[in-house]
């Protein structure tokens, strides 16, 4: 019974950091654009690839 004073308040002080954190992201514009961020990755560009590096020179064998 006693750890009940003692879990209630944790509790209490956790749900009121998770609700500041949740007004924060809220006004901060976390939530604003949910739609773009998830379609940028389908868009192509016209960038080429980097080329690759060339192969290492092959040692020979000197076991």
């Amino acid at each position: 019974m006693n750890i009940l004073l003692a879990l209630i308040p944790i509790s209490l002080l956790l749900l009121g950091a998770a609700i500041w954190a949740f007004l924060w992201a809220v006004r901060g514009g976390q939530f604003d654009d949910l739609d773009t961020p998830a379609l940028d990755m389908l868009r192509d560009e016209d960038r080429p690839a980097p080329p690759r590096a060339p192969p290492p020179p092959a040692r020979p064998d000197g076991d």
